[in-house]
Protein backbone atom coordinates (compact mmCIF):
# COMPACT_ATOMS: atom_id res chain seq x y z
CA UNK A 1 0.00 0.00 0.00
CA UNK A 2 1.03 3.61 -0.80
CA UNK A 3 1.58 6.41 1.56
CA UNK A 4 -0.63 9.45 0.55
CA UNK A 5 1.09 12.38 0.67
CA UNK A 6 -0.70 15.68 2.62
CA UNK A 7 -3.56 17.25 0.68
CA UNK A 8 -3.35 13.41 -1.79
CA UNK A 9 -5.86 12.03 0.06
CA UNK A 10 -9.06 10.80 -2.75
CA UNK A 11 -11.65 8.66 -1.64
CA UNK A 12 -12.64 5.72 -4.16
CA UNK A 13 -15.67 6.93 -4.83
CA UNK A 14 -14.35 9.85 -6.52
CA UNK A 15 -11.83 7.36 -8.77
CA UNK A 16 -15.01 4.22 -9.10
CA UNK A 17 -17.05 7.27 -10.46
CA UNK A 18 -14.98 8.74 -12.64
CA UNK A 19 -15.32 6.61 -16.27
CA UNK A 20 -14.49 7.59 -19.54
CA UNK A 21 -16.48 9.72 -21.57
CA UNK A 22 -14.96 8.99 -25.09
CA UNK A 23 -12.01 7.55 -26.21
CA UNK A 24 -9.03 9.01 -27.97
CA UNK A 25 -10.18 9.42 -31.43
CA UNK A 26 -6.17 10.55 -32.69
CA UNK A 27 -2.89 9.73 -31.39
CA UNK A 28 -1.59 12.32 -28.79
CA UNK A 29 2.27 13.73 -28.68
CA UNK A 30 4.33 11.73 -26.13
CA UNK A 31 4.51 13.66 -22.77
CA UNK A 32 1.08 14.50 -22.26
CA UNK A 33 -0.87 13.18 -19.46
CA UNK A 34 -4.31 11.68 -19.99
CA UNK A 35 -6.56 9.33 -18.59
CA UNK A 36 -6.02 5.41 -18.83
CA UNK A 37 -8.76 3.32 -17.67
CA UNK A 38 -6.72 -0.23 -16.56
CA UNK A 39 -9.78 -1.63 -15.33
CA UNK A 40 -11.89 -2.49 -19.03
CA UNK A 41 -9.71 -6.02 -18.53
CA UNK A 42 -7.23 -7.72 -19.62
CA UNK A 43 -5.27 -6.54 -16.48
CA UNK A 44 -4.76 -8.40 -13.18
CA UNK A 45 -2.76 -7.39 -9.81
CA UNK A 46 -0.24 -6.82 -9.65
CA UNK A 47 -0.85 -5.19 -13.00
CA UNK A 48 -2.65 -1.79 -12.73
CA UNK A 49 -6.31 -2.55 -12.67
CA UNK A 50 -7.83 0.96 -12.32
CA UNK A 51 -8.59 4.18 -13.71
CA UNK A 52 -5.29 6.72 -13.02
CA UNK A 53 -3.45 9.04 -14.88
CA UNK A 54 -0.86 8.13 -17.19
CA UNK A 55 1.86 9.87 -19.66
CA UNK A 56 2.42 8.83 -23.35
CA UNK A 57 5.62 7.67 -24.31
CA UNK A 58 5.33 6.57 -27.63
CA UNK A 59 5.37 8.82 -30.84
CA UNK A 60 2.84 7.90 -33.47
CA UNK A 61 4.12 4.46 -35.17
CA UNK A 62 3.29 4.26 -38.72
CA UNK A 63 0.93 0.86 -39.51
CA UNK A 64 0.16 1.41 -35.62
CA UNK A 65 -2.95 3.15 -35.55
CA UNK A 66 -5.28 3.93 -32.43
CA UNK A 67 -1.84 1.99 -30.22
CA UNK A 68 0.39 4.36 -28.03
CA UNK A 69 2.49 3.18 -25.25
CA UNK A 70 2.00 4.53 -21.30
CA UNK A 71 3.33 5.05 -18.20
CA UNK A 72 0.94 4.78 -14.79
CA UNK A 73 1.21 7.46 -12.67
CA UNK A 74 0.63 7.53 -8.75
CA UNK A 75 0.36 10.31 -6.32
CA UNK A 76 2.09 8.68 -3.96
CA UNK A 77 5.32 6.77 -3.74
CA UNK A 78 5.08 2.67 -2.60
CA UNK A 79 8.56 2.19 -1.16
CA UNK A 80 10.75 5.19 0.13
CA UNK A 81 13.87 3.53 -1.40
CA UNK A 82 14.80 5.42 -4.42
CA UNK A 83 14.37 3.16 -7.67
CA UNK A 84 15.72 4.08 -11.51
CA UNK A 85 12.25 2.65 -12.46
CA UNK A 86 9.97 4.99 -10.58
CA UNK A 87 10.32 8.55 -11.40
CA UNK A 88 9.26 11.83 -9.33
CA UNK A 89 8.08 14.89 -11.19
CA UNK A 90 6.20 18.03 -10.00
CA UNK A 91 3.65 19.54 -12.42
CA UNK A 92 2.96 23.31 -12.73
CA UNK A 93 -1.26 22.62 -12.57
CA UNK A 94 -2.95 20.28 -10.51
CA UNK A 95 -4.77 17.84 -12.53
CA UNK A 96 -8.66 17.73 -12.30
CA UNK A 97 -10.37 16.20 -9.91
CA UNK A 98 -10.24 13.42 -8.25
CA UNK A 99 -6.19 14.07 -8.83
CA UNK A 100 -5.98 17.29 -7.89
CA UNK A 101 -2.02 16.96 -6.92
CA UNK A 102 1.29 18.45 -8.48
CA UNK A 103 3.52 15.81 -7.10
CA UNK A 104 3.52 12.60 -9.36
CA UNK A 105 5.71 9.49 -9.77
CA UNK A 106 5.52 7.24 -12.91
CA UNK A 107 5.51 3.83 -12.42
CA UNK A 108 7.90 3.39 -15.62
CA UNK A 109 8.47 -0.90 -15.05
CA UNK A 110 4.36 -1.08 -15.62
CA UNK A 111 4.35 0.63 -19.37
CA UNK A 112 1.62 -1.00 -21.28
CA UNK A 113 0.71 -0.67 -24.71
CA UNK A 114 -3.23 0.31 -24.91
CA UNK A 115 -5.73 0.73 -27.64
CA UNK A 116 -7.04 4.28 -27.59
CA UNK A 117 -10.41 3.11 -26.41
CA UNK A 118 -8.45 2.94 -22.95
CA UNK A 119 -7.36 6.71 -22.91
CA UNK A 120 -9.17 10.05 -22.75
CA UNK A 121 -8.14 13.48 -22.03
CA UNK A 122 -9.07 15.57 -18.64
CA UNK A 123 -12.14 17.75 -19.32
CA UNK A 124 -12.74 21.16 -17.39
CA UNK A 125 -16.09 22.67 -17.51
CA UNK A 126 -18.00 23.85 -20.80
CA UNK A 127 -16.93 27.31 -23.06
CA UNK A 128 -19.87 29.81 -23.08
CA UNK A 129 -21.16 28.23 -26.45
CA UNK A 130 -21.65 24.47 -24.59
CA UNK A 131 -19.21 22.74 -25.87
CA UNK A 132 -16.85 20.73 -23.91
CA UNK A 133 -13.56 21.57 -23.07
CA UNK A 134 -10.28 18.77 -22.91
CA UNK A 135 -6.73 19.89 -21.08
CA UNK A 136 -3.87 18.34 -22.55
CA UNK A 137 -1.32 18.61 -19.88
CA UNK A 138 2.14 17.75 -21.11
CA UNK A 139 5.73 16.90 -19.27
CA UNK A 140 8.55 19.19 -19.82
CA UNK A 141 11.34 17.58 -22.50
CA UNK A 142 13.62 16.65 -19.78
CA UNK A 143 10.81 15.01 -17.45
CA UNK A 144 9.70 13.00 -20.57
CA UNK A 145 13.21 12.01 -21.02
CA UNK A 146 13.59 11.06 -17.41
CA UNK A 147 10.18 9.11 -17.54
CA UNK A 148 11.62 7.33 -20.92
CA UNK A 149 15.05 6.68 -19.13
CA UNK A 150 12.66 5.16 -16.30
CA UNK A 151 11.01 2.02 -18.52
CA UNK A 152 14.41 1.78 -19.96
CA UNK A 153 15.76 0.72 -16.15
CA UNK A 154 11.96 -0.44 -15.78
CA UNK A 155 12.85 -3.27 -19.24
CA UNK A 156 16.37 -4.04 -17.35
CA UNK A 157 17.90 -2.10 -19.73
CA UNK A 158 19.46 1.25 -18.11
CA UNK A 159 22.61 0.39 -19.76
CA UNK A 160 21.30 2.16 -23.05
CA UNK A 161 20.48 5.25 -21.25
CA UNK A 162 24.05 6.12 -21.01
CA UNK A 163 24.38 9.49 -23.16
CA UNK A 164 21.37 8.78 -24.30
CA UNK A 165 19.13 12.24 -25.61
CA UNK A 166 15.43 10.66 -24.65
CA UNK A 167 13.51 13.50 -24.47
CA UNK A 168 12.44 13.83 -28.00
Amino acid sequence: MGHALPGTVRERSDIGALRLGMALQYALLPGTIVLCDYDMGGFRPPEMVKLRPAVIVSPRLRHRDGLCAVVPLSGSVDDARPLDYVVRFDLDQPLPHPFPQQVWWAKCDLIATVGFRRLDMFRTERDQTGKRRYLQPRLPPADLGRVRAGVLFGLGLGSLTEGADLSK
